[in-house]
């Protein structure tokens, strides 16, 4: 398993681990709603989202997709997102260039930051297109979704950290590149 890079300091290896969680919760709901438990939508609504059906398949890949996204936040303090790994055929040993992993990661955190300041804002507003009766009056279900997304908010905002300290790392010059070897050993 790769270790994070030694010139990596702690705050910035938890902000990267914390993407991680802080995807989990909305994952695990949209997981269960795809499942059919219920989490706040009646039988009419889960059937207007398509579940069981092509609904289902639809927030288990996006849970799946986020959760992959921020699994790419590890990048930024281990050793893969400095150095192509071994089994990657033409590249292996080689170093990644910064930009190719800084721009994608400040776009990535720049959209997921005004994708949680719009959802924070139009929370309100969510699900006011569904018809009546797709949704369980009990303002428990509400709680528990609100709960299951607010950590999302902090998405963004830990990409960033961790995509300016990476930057500020990458082009200190201070750390010479060529200690690093690609996952797995020698090329």
């Amino acid at each position: 398993m790769a270790k994070t890079l030694p010139d990596v300091p702690r705050w910035a290896n938890l902000a990267a681990h914390a993407t991680l969680l802080v995807t989990l919760p909305s994952g695990l709901w949209r997981i269960a709603m795809g499942l059919g438990v219920p989490v706040g939508f009646t039988a009419q609504g889960l059937d207007e989202f398509g579940i069981p059906g092509w609904g289902t398949a639809y927030v288990f890949g996006l849970s799946l997709l986020a959760e992959a996204l921020a699994f790419l936040t590890l990048g930024l303090v281990r050793p893969w997102g400095e150095v192509w790994p071994r089994w990657i055929p033409g590249l292996r040993g080689r170093r990644i260039p910064p930009l190719a992993a800084i721009l994608p990661a400040a776009a990535g955190a720049i959209a997921l930051t005004l994708l949680g300041i719009q959802g924070l804002f139009g929370w309100g507003e969510a699900g006011s297109s569904m018809s009546p009766g797709s949704w369980e009056e009990s303002p428990v279900y509400g709680v528990v979704m609100a709960a299951c997304y607010a950590p999302l908010l902090l998405w963004g905002p830990l990409l960033a950290a961790v995509t300016v300290h990476y930057a500020r790392r990458r082009f200190s010059g201070e750390r010479p590149q060529h200690t690093l070897q690609p996952l797995g050993g020698r090329a």
